[in-house]
């Protein structure tokens, strides 16, 4: 097949998944084009800035593999659309998602509209993701490499989208693509992960956020009223965290379990199992669908409440206000509302949505976030 006709831009950031990516394109003998997102000024108080050291390191792999590059810039657009959305969830109480956010509307929106006014048939990215036609329909599908696997962060992609796609790692897994990177000598071969929030990096979450939003200690209690210490604000705290509570004393750790806004109380309880972790049910907002709406206003499928969970038996009931009532075959534990609901049907994302309410035995539980 001659693929030399068909253009692709690839979003590079400098790391060795989307060098991959665009080295596999190029030897398959697409037209291949490497743009580099700068989507956040993370210029530090010496005046380093990360984005310049891995821009660096597209224009070594571009001029490896033999490809032209760019830089664009998304900054207005990324504060706009993603940090602004991070900020005033944090303000809710709730705990966002921020990466679902940037690949709704930066990677695959205000990314792929640049790459087509460039020509582009395709873009292309490093996410462990598959996109195939079934039945005359675009797919995205898991990656094969579970531990990898990104679909959970693509959910909100819609059918259009999805067809423009390419995701040349998808049927790898890591270790594959380390290799294919060192014996084509890419300058990113060796090149560590990142990891975390993009515009957070390796600083302090705490002390990032405390700079946008200003904290308001308060009393942190059991359920029943019992003080057991103080919080430096609700905002840094989510459902199920365990690490940073400083409870001290013998038996089994304790939890955050919920969150009263208004009085700025912090909920904590013992132990790992604690009832008060389980939900039985949610309702969902901002759905989306990678395929057609489904048929069926009620339907069975799997779902994930978080990213490295396993996935949960679910009934998702679609209600109007692109909203879904989702009720668990079992009770799941440290739901989050903010976080990210997606679906599956076995290998397929069909898509998801936002956790904005959780409930256990059809009363909503007191916690916000």
């Amino acid at each position: 097949m001659d693929n030399s006709k068909t253009r692709v831009v690839v979003g590079m950031s400098g790391g060795v998944d989307s060098s991959v990516t665009a080295y596999l394109l190029k030897q398959q003998g697409y037209d291949v084009i490497g743009i580099f997102m700068k989507n956040w000024d993370d210029t530090d108080e010496n005046g380093f800035c990360t984005a310049t050291e891995d821009y660096d390191d597209v224009i070594r792999v571009a001029n490896q593999i033999g490809i032209p590059y760019y830089a664009v810039n998304f900054e207005k657009e990324y504060w706009d659309k993603v940090f602004t959305y991070f900020l005033d969830e944090y303000k809710l109480g709730r705990t966002p998602n921020p990466d679902v956010m940037c690949n709704k509307e930066i990677k695959f929106k205000a990314f792929l509209e640049h790459a087509e006014s460039l020509g582009a048939d395709f873009v292309a990215t490093g996410h462990y993701a598959r996109v195939e036609t079934i039945d005359n329909e675009v797919k995205m599908l898991r990656g094969v490499d579970r531990n990898k696997d990104q679909t959970y962060f693509l959910n909100q992609l819609s059918q259009a989208q999805i067809a423009k796609v390419m995701f040349p790692l998808g049927g790898m897994k890591k270790p594959e693509v380390r290799k294919i990177a060192e014996e084509a000598g890419l300058a990113t071969a060796g090149k560590k992960d990142s990891t975390g929030i993009c515009f957070i990096g390796e600083r302090n979450f705490k002390q990032f956020l405390s700079e946008y939003l200003p904290a308001q200690p308060g009393p942190m209690k059991t359920l029943d009223g019992k003080v057991m210490g103080q919080h430096d604000g609700l905002m840094y705290h989510t459902i199920g965290q365990r690490h940073g509570l400083g409870i001290g004393g013998d038996g089994d750790p304790w939890f955050v379990v919920g969150k009263d806004l208004a009085n700025n109380v912090l909920f904590v309880e013992q132990g790992f199992e604690h009832e008060s972790l389980y939900s039985d049910s949610l309702i969902a907002t901002d759905m989306s669908f990678t395929s057609d709406r489904p048929k069926e206003a009620v339907f069975h499928c799997t779902a994930k409440f978080r990213y490295r969970q396993e996935d949960v038996g679910v009934t998702v009931h679609l209600l109007d206000g692109n909203k879904a009532n989702v009720v668990f075959d079992e009770p799941a534990r440290a739901v989050t509302p903010g976080q990210a609901l997606v679906l599956y049907d076995g290998e397929v994302c069909l898509g998801g949505g936002t956790i904005d309410e959780i409930y256990k035995e059809d009363a909503q539980l007191k916690y916000v976030g």
